[in-house]
């Protein structure tokens, strides 16, 4: 697989050549009926060896693979929070699933999700609250009686299903997840493992941190009006970066914001990317990627999705951020070159899944601003970059 390097007239996030696209497209559309046919078969196919389906196919081809689809989902299922808020927010989730069935949605099974997430909120509130630090205690109590009773809490969302509206069981939907993270974020003050001890020489960030960039247009033109607006010279792009699940690339990559290493830096339009200039400045960190359902990352290695890993921070999401590769070798990424991924579910198997999943350490996701990034041209310039919000969740060498 080609990976991010610093020339720019070279794809660079292609997994197969381009070439083999239609060739891509029929082995798609080959490997989703084999798939319907060796479940609805009692038989095996024993003629079809020579084209069996990898898992990998069978992952990135399933038109059910639940992969986030927003970075604030992926950010939501990446905290490490108490396992009774866990389920909550799982139960739930699984409401913007079956939001997405056409024509008759499954209201009951809708109204069975809420029933269950607030009977699990009631019956075991005493180990919620428990699992708060002291000194949170009072927030989060008042926080958990707004998910029981508040406006965008529980009940009214129940309320919402009964009343079989879709628009308003996502908007009541969207409001208790809100929620139910707040709540999760105050139970996780910080990493829930241990770091190796060859790693704590690397700055590290251990929970989230919020980044705001300012972007100009490189030839002295305009982004394209607000809502109501004047065209603006400066676009603003705010990522939130995940300690969580990316301690040492989030760590690096919020020292460097701090130090104001990406201030001026150029971008470049690639493919399927908006890729920074790259500078022989900043840590060189080792390939950092937590699979899903693992309590730690994993370092140096890519996850293997032939085998069903998924990463928990996804790649396939629109405005993913992540480092490139380190030029020297795959197992590290790059010390200072990052990149913002403009996910196409066209370029992606029918699972929704990028062909370049679990290859990049992905440590965050644009929260606001994401309409800015189909404007920004090779030659856009970041004129700042700032951590507004995490500096003391971040932890540097000297710090030790």
């Amino acid at each position: 697989m080609q990976e991010f390097i610093d020339r720019h007239d070279v794809p660079t996030m292609a997994c197969i050549p381009t070439q083999d696209h239609g060739l891509g497209k029929l082995e798609s559309i080959i490997a989703a009926i084999l798939i319907f046919v060796q479940i609805s078969s009692p038989l095996p196919l024993v003629a079809w060896d020579l084209m069996s389906i990898s898992p990998a196919k069978a992952v990135l081809y399933s038109p059910d693979t639940k992969v986030p689809r927003t970075g604030e989902l992926a950010l939501r299922k990446a905290i490490p929070a108490n396992a009774n808020m866990k389920a909550i927010q799982d139960s739930l989730e699984d409401i913007s699933y079956l939001l997405r069935i056409p024509q008759r949605k499954p209201y009951g099974t809708m109204e069975g999700n809420v029933k269950k997430a607030l009977k699990i909120a009631m019956d075991e509130k005493e180990s919620i609250l428990s699992s708060l630090p002291s000194d949170l205690k009072e927030k989060g109590s008042i926080i958990y009686a707004s998910l029981i009773d508040g406006k965008g809490g529980l009940q009214a969302l129940l309320q919402c299903v009964k009343d079989q509206d879709p628009d308003k069981v996502s908007v009541g939907l969207a409001s208790s997840l809100d929620i139910v993270a707040e709540l999760e974020l105050l139970q996780a003050p910080g990493l829930s493992f241990l770091l190796p001890e060859q790693y704590l020489k690397y700055p590290r960030l251990i929970g989230r941190g919020t980044i705001e960039f300012a972007i100009e247009k490189g030839d002295g033109s305009t982004f394209s009006p607000e809502a109501g607006g004047e065209p603006r010279k400066t676009a603003a792009i705010q990522v939130v970066v995940d300690g969580y699940s990316t301690p040492l690339t989030s760590g690096n990559f919020a020292k460097l914001v701090i130090d104001g290493a990406y201030d001026g830096t150029k971008l470049n339009l690639v493919n399927q990317a908006i890729l920074s200039d790259n500078k022989n400045i900043g840590y060189s960190v080792p390939l950092e990627i937590k699979p899903s359902g693992q309590f730690e990352p994993l370092y140096r290695t890519t996850l293997n999705v032939q085998d069903g890993e998924l990463p928990v921070l996804p790649l396939s999401v629109y405005g993913a951020v992540a480092m490139a590769h380190s030029e020297t070798s795959d197992e590290y990424s790059s010390p200072y070159q990052f990149f913002f991924y403009l996910y196409d579910k066209r370029s992606a198997g029918l699972g929704g899944l990028s062909f370049d999943e679990g290859q990049f350490s992905v440590f965050g996701y644009i929260t606001a601003g994401r309409e800015t990034l189909s404007q920004i041209k090779t030659g856009d310039i970041i004129r700042s970059a700032k951590l507004v919000e995490g500096r003391d969740r971040l932890i540097l060498p000297e710090e030790n």
